[in-house]
């Protein structure tokens, strides 16, 4: 076996620039420290790393970036990197722990083993993990800190194990075992994929994920769970298991597990200690694989009423008021996962009580409220918002809740049912709460109509919060400072807290400093003047100014209310709320 400890001539490394001058240039040194460390090294003999750990100048990352960046080796941040099993197979967590380093991937065509390292430079340990590996070891700079935790974390992750072992389960086709799939390498146990897609599963839930997605790569396949709302790689599998673990889901799904051309949909429910999940399952054909799409829906733990999804103030007073009313229209505005459905769920909770006949059009049901009549949309037999719409009518409704507008016909038998005494709730896929009601105008609805039916506009978007077991104070640049007082106008007051506050990252978190999500909002009541300047076609900025003047809160207003509590952080508002 051809050694790494070829590939490296030390002499590269006694250049005139020394860690000192790069940590300079990054900025987290000035020339008098510089001179120091420089002065100390010729005066004790000992190296410019260990004059800077044992006085802590600069972090563990800016060091670890530095001494990479000298070494000339590449650097790899273990936060962002999802775990191979294939790889942590390769080495036991002995060998990891004694000579400090984590296996990140392996690429068999090569024989290439990618390899974290505390001393890249570590040529024994390099030269002993090839031998015992057989391949040959590419080693990347990482802080040693990250490493330990790495180690500590992953090689008990019941994942990590279950998928581990389940690679040295790929046995030879003339097993009796009964299978999935045959695959180039052999056939895959099939106990051993139930118990891969049940971990996958079982984490999801532990990790609080709305999402999974399993995706074909060239060489793997990766796992990815969206939690909080953005996506995090979490787990690679070798490639030669995707189309086993594709069937084993498909199997659970009811869908055709020969069919590999065309979309496909299903749904499962999944139980994991004391909480139950209903998993709505999509497939998608790509030109690596199929691709499998997990939404899920909990069917524990309730309905979160208004303050908790974060309502509060003027925009919580106008929206009760609102929904207290017998009849009108009250419209839930924003982009796809924006969080509609949750605040829809919640007011219907709120109003479901035996005294009122409540019924609902969805598409698709997300969450089950007991006593309420809930209507899945099948376009396919011909139930689509309008036909169910209309069928509603006749059921002697109270309250109606039409998931989506998205024609006129459905926009127009949403205005003639509130007309006639009906109180009903829609969404609608616009921008900002006075977007709305120009929109409903291009669907052909009369503006006379709309002025006397519409009573409340609600406009949203979820951030995410700031974990509180990691909580730290945060400066804020100038600039931030100023133009976040310029958005809150007169709603700024001088007595407002000056601390602001970030997350630093843990294991909890996933070391992303966020820990669930909050709602920013916008309630537009509509009032006279805006019901005058519907009947005028007037713009929805002139919309907004009005309703501004009469008091309302804007999206970025409530978001940096936030921020100024310590709910969440100036980067979430500007990711979700900026124009």
């Amino acid at each position: 076996m051809q050694s790494m400890s070829k590939n490296y001539n030390l002499s590269q490394f006694s250049s005139a620039r020394t860690l000192v001058d790069i940590l300079l240039g990054y900025g987290v040194f000035d020339e008098n420290r510089a001179k120091q460390v420089k002065l100390l090294e010729v005066q004790t003999g000992k190296s410019q790393e260990e004059i800077i750990k044992s006085q802590n100048l600069v972090d563990e990352s800016s060091l670890t970036k530095a001494k990479a960046e000298l070494y000339n080796v590449s650097y790899v941040d273990l936060d962002s990197i999802p775990i191979s099993p294939e790889a942590l197979a390769l080495i036991t967590q002995e060998i990891a722990n004694r000579f400090k380093v984590f296996p990140i991937s392996v690429d068999k065509s090569s024989k290439q083993f990618s390899l974290a390292m505390a001393n890249p430079l570590d040529l024994g340990a390099i030269e002993f993990i090839e031998r015992k590996t057989g391949m040959i070891v590419k080693p990347f700079a990482a802080e040693p800190t990250k490493i330990d935790l790495m180690i500590s974390t992953s090689y008990s992750s019941t994942l990590a194990r279950e998928v581990s072992e389940a690679l040295k389960d790929v046995i030879g086709t003339n097993s009796k075992v009964r299978t999935f799939d045959s695959t180039r390498v052999g056939v895959i146990r099939e106990e051993k994929i139930g118990e891969i897609v049940m971990h996958i599963l079982s984490y999801s839930i532990k990790a609080r994920a709305s999402d999974i997605h399993i995706e074909p790569q060239e060489r793997s396949t990766r796992v990815r769970y969206r939690i909080d709302g953005i996506l995090q790689e979490s787990l690679t599998i070798p490639r030669e298991l995707h189309d086993a673990l594709v069937s084993r889901i498909k199997i659970l799904s009811d869908m055709k597990i020969d069919e590999k051309r065309v979309p496909q949909d299903g749904r499962f429910n999944f139980r994991f200690e004391n909480q139950e999940v209903d998993l709505r399952v999509s497939t998608l054909p790509t030109a690596l694989g199929e691709k499998i799409v997990m939404r899920i829906l909990k069917k524990t733990g309730g309905v979160p009423d208004l303050p908790d999804l974060g309502f509060r103030g003027l925009a919580l007073k106008n929206l009760q008021e609102a929904i207290l009313k017998p009849h009108g229209i009250i419209l839930i505005t924003g982009p796809t996962g924006s969080g509609k459905t949750t605040t829809l769920y919640s007011i219907i909770q709120k109003l479901n009580t035996p005294k009122v006949n409540i019924v609902t059009l969805e598409d698709p049901i997300e969450y089950k409220i007991p006593g309420v009549n809930q209507v899945q949309v099948n376009p396919a037999a011909g139930l689509t918002f309008a036909s169910g719409l209309r069928a509603f009518l006749r059921q002697d409704p109270n309250i109606i809740l039409v998931g989506e507008i998205r024609d006129s016909e459905t926009a127009d038998l949403a205005i003639q049912a509130s007309l006639t005494g009906h109180l009903v709730f829609a969404t609608l896929h616009t921008n900002d709460a006075a977007g709305a009601l120009p929109r409903l105008l291009d669907m052909k609805a009369e503006p006379f109509l709309l002025a006397s039916s519409v009573t409340a506009i609600v406009a949203q978007r979820v951030v995410r919060k700031i974990h509180a077991s990691c909580k730290i104070e945060q400066n804020l640049e100038p600039k931030v400072l100023e133009e976040m007082q310029n958005v809150l106008g007169p709603l700024w007051k001088r007595d407002m807290s000056s601390k602001f506050y970030k997350g630093a990252g843990c294991s909890e978190c996933g070391n992303t400093g966020y820990y669930g999500r909050v709602g920013i909002f916008e309630v537009l009541p509509v009032s006279e003047k805006i019901s005058r300047l519907i009947l005028e076609r007037a713009s929805s900025g002139e919309i907004e100014k009005q309703a501004r003047e009469e008091g309302m809160v804007t999206m970025k207003q409530d978001g940096y209310l936030k921020v100024i509590e310590g709910i969440t952080t100036v980067e979430e508002i500007l990711r979700v709320a900026q124009e």
